[in-house]
């Protein structure tokens, strides 16, 4: 199954998946004068089109021992606008493409 993406041009120093931010950035740009042309490139459609389709969102926990907190969640669908934690963004995104992603949860032992 192959995943199709788009290409959007935005005035962003970093790949920018919160929209918010991206535009704060453009903003801030402006008023500086300086402008930096990059492409976006997002994922049309479903993130995970073939990994245990049959568990109804996909969720890894990893134990590990050196954390600064005892739970830390990862961004996977590459919607958060805390990225790279995620901030809930897959909830979004699931219900709108019956897709199944869901956070990295790095765990404390």
């Amino acid at each position: 199954m192959a995943m199709a993406f788009s290409i959007v041009s935005g005035m962003s120093s970093s790949f920018g998946y919160g929209a918010a931010e991206v535009l704060k950035k453009r903003q801030q740009r402006e008023r500086q004068g300086t402008r930096r042309m990059v492409a976006v490139v997002r994922a049309e459609g479903g993130i995970n089109p073939q990994i245990r389709k049959d568990e109804a969102k996909v969720v890894d926990s990893v134990l590990v021992s050196d954390l600064s907190k005892p739970l830390t969640a990862y961004c996977r669908c590459w919607r958060s606008g805390t990225f790279p934690l995620c901030d809930g963004s897959h909830v979004k995104h699931n219900k709108e493409t019956g897709d199944n992603v869901g956070p990295l949860l790095l765990k404390t032992k």
